[in-house]
């Protein structure tokens, strides 16, 4: 509850933190160019309560090859963090996360999940969903893709034909972690086999720079709608050069993590489009920062993420809700298709292959608290 004292909205204070580790099952194995996840992940989630019992719940998706560990995540929040977050109210988001970016360098899922916590009970006091709060919402659905990374090609198909049967008309197909025939004769058959599918590629930086051309040439036969990271982050020399020859749309994902890289990659142009993840840039304000520096060059975005559960889907969600120039779609699949059981009360909601933007208030669906407790490995209080 707020109150109005003096003139001034007088907010509920954060009374408690907690800090968990917890490790989410999956399903499938899933390979990527620059790694690859098998039987589970290890996310970190953070819970403030305020004066009134309210709960504000955060999530930070590390992947120790692209962004950190848990293990960073949750000493970053639990030590760092803490600090100045107990005893202070929600309606300090803009001015705590100030304090988080100067105490801790990168971290960024931290800060993303601690950003989390915060307005999701800010706007459950303010009766309004994060996305009003982001300066309110341009669509009410998001198309959803879909990603093919299995090994087993054969349980991916599987996986493809369950999700067209949803409704999903996305997919990314993950390449670079085999044999580039391997790569090929899965284009081949989805081509085919899904014609009505919008196809998408992404070498999570699978390529070496003298062989990308040839390669890359050979995938735009398929006419996927753009090429994701063909080469490692940091060679912006073979980007810019890959960009500048292919008339596929090439997109940036591991090169581009915040306003400032996008920035410089832009005037560097090795990309024509941007992906962009809370996860990467530290919170969805520090998302849509990246998109606006896009959208002042003519750089489209898509919605990417981490290995995510329904929680920081619900973040990015409403971040790309609010997003103009985030307009590809997004990749928030794995709350239904990839974990063996999400820490939602309800299903992440997707009709028809589309994510549903929630109306609640806060991030608009509550977490399981008994969930995470029973997966965590670490819980701080």
């Amino acid at each position: 509850m707020h109150l109005l004292v003096s003139g001034w909205l007088k907010m509920s204070l954060i009374t408690h933190m907690s800090v968990y580790i917890a490790t989410l099952g999956v399903q499938t194995p899933r390979h990527h160019g620059v790694g690859s996840v098998e039987g589970g992940i290890d996310n970190v989630f953070v819970q403030l309560k305020d004066t009134d019992g309210r709960s504000g719940w955060g999530e930070a998706s590390p992947w120790p090859v692209f962004t950190g560990t848990a293990e960073a995540a949750a000493g970053a929040l639990d030590k760092h963090f803490r600090p100045f977050v107990v005893g202070h109210p929600a309606a300090d988001v803009a001015k705590i996360m100030a304090k988080a970016v100067k105490a801790v360098a990168g971290s960024p899922e931290a800060k993303a999940a601690l950003e989390m916590a915060l307005y999701d009970l800010y706007g459950q006091q303010c009766g309004l969903p994060v996305s009003e709060l982001l300066g309110g919402r341009v669509r009410d659905e998001i198309p959803l893709s879909i990603s093919i990374a299995d090994p087993d090609f054969g349980r991916d198909r599987e996986l493809a034909q369950r999700a067209t049967d949803d409704g999903i008309r996305i997919f990314k197909i993950k390449t670079g972690f085999a044999t580039h025939e391997f790569d090929i004769m899965r284009l081949e058959e989805l081509r085919r086999d899904f014609p009505e599918v919008d196809i998408r590629v992404d070498y999570n930086q699978g390529l070496v720079a003298h062989e990308a051309l040839p390669r890359l040439r050979d995938i735009a036969t398929f006419s996927p709608t753009f090429i994701e990271q063909p080469v490692p982050a940091d060679n912006w020399q073979a980007m810019a050069a890959i960009t500048a020859a292919m008339d596929i749309p090439i997109m940036a994902d591991e090169s581009v993590f915040n306003a400032v890289d996008a920035y410089r990659a832009a005037n560097a142009r090795i990309a024509d489009l941007f992906s962009i993840k809370i996860m990467k840039s530290g919170g969805m304000r520090a998302a849509q920062d990246v998109a606006a520096v896009g959208k002042a060059v003519g750089i489209g975005c898509y919605g990417g993420d981490m290995f995510e559960s329904g929680l920081a889907h619900l973040a990015g969600t409403h971040m790309i809700a609010a997003t103009e120039n985030i307009s590809l779609g997004c990749e928030f699949y794995q709350a239904r298709y990839y974990l063996t059981e999400d820490i939602l009360d309800a299903p992440f909601a997707c009709d028809n292959g589309k994510v549903q933007v929630p109306t609640a208030s806060g991030l608009g669906v509550a977490v399981n608290e008994k969930k995470i407790r029973a997966k965590a490995t670490v819980i701080r209080e």
